[in-house]
């Protein structure tokens, strides 16, 4: 495997087996530095279990793969030191303030104590945790918890960050300055791997990788997997109710799919059919009331199900 200054990340055919069952299959990877690369898939598609071997915590059962220009399986403390990390259950301490929090974290990191003034005051100000230093992390709600987590994981200024689900359950206001501040590290040139099943989040990475049962099944930036990996054309539909239209439209010739989609309607066509008037004819004969019928562009959820066929469940890792 060759090696790069430019690159953060690189693994080839990493794969990692407990017993029979292959939870990574052969997954090749080149992440650049400052790059915000994301992980999307559902539950039990190899995410975090590609991340903790990345991060020196699982040992891979074959393959390779290199972090900062470490190897994974024979540097594992090498790459510890230099990465922050920050799971799905990140683990503050409860009775201890904010800034106690951050401090411990200073310590386990090997920040020096006469840099602890300024890191931490950096990390209180990037996070917009000013006011609430003294505050205990037991009574902060779940979005300030994630900021004091995402903190304490980047209180060294690590090159690389690796963030596992890290908004899982905070409100969307929340989810948003989250992302400010992943923005912000990747202006100064930190490298940061998010896995994450909110499909508006998947839009703001530069790259993305979809996993599905283990493996890489595309990649790219998140317009290219649109452009390349979407079969057809996609139909947005209003109509009430809306399980009329998913017991009858699939039957129609050129139909390929039909999803619930919010309030409306996804429906997936032949590339070049004018549908519409089948549409409408057999919504208003099922006694459907109908309304707009429109081609959109598809979304990362529509270009995961024309790639493997199901939709990423809620929750994945």
């Amino acid at each position: 495997m060759s090696t790069s200054v430019e690159l953060a990340v690189e693994a080839e055919s990493l794969t990692k087996r407990f017993g029979d069952f292959v939870a990574v299959d052969r997954v090749d990877l080149r992440i650049g530095r400052g790059e915000v690369y994301g992980f999307l898939g559902p539950n039990g598609s190899g995410k975090t279990t590609t991340i903790r071997m990345l991060c020196g915590l699982l040992v891979p059962t074959s393959g390779r793969a290199r972090v900062l220009g470490f190897d994974v399986a024979r540097q594992p403390e090498r790459i510890k030191e230099r990465i922050g990390y920050m799971s799905q259950r990140f683990a503050l301490y409860e009775d201890l303030s904010v800034w106690e929090n951050l401090t411990f974290y200073a310590g386990v990191y090997g920040v020096e104590r006469s840099r602890w003034e300024t890191a931490l005051g950096g990390v209180v100000e990037m996070a917009g945790l000013r006011g609430r230093e003294r505050e205990l992390a037991a009574n902060l709600s779940g979005g300030w918890k994630q900021r004091l987590a995402f903190g304490c994981a980047t209180v060294h200024h690590p090159p690389i960050l690796f963030l596992d689900e890290p908004t899982g359950g905070v409100d969307p206001v929340s989810r948003r300055e989250f992302w400010d501040m992943i923005y912000c590290l990747a202006e100064e040139g930190i490298t940061v791997f998010v896995t994450t099943h909110y499909m508006d989040e998947a839009e703001h990475c530069y790259r993305l990788g979809l996993m599905h049962q283990g493996r890489l099944v595309a990649e790219g930036r998140p317009a290219e997997l649109k452009a390349t990996h979407f079969r057809g054309q996609l139909l947005e539909i209003e109509c009430e109710p809306l399980v009329t239209g998913l017991e009858r439209l699939p039957g129609l010739p050129g139909v390929r799919e039909v999803a619930m989609y919010g309030a409306r309607l996804h429906l997936v066509a032949e590339e070049g059919a004018d549908l519409e008037p089948a549409i409408r004819h057999a919504l208003t004969e099922s006694g459907a009331t109908v309304g707009s019928i429109q081609r959109v562009e598809p979304s990362l959820e529509d270009v995961f199900v024309s790639i493997v066929g199901t939709r990423p469940s809620q929750g994945a890792v």
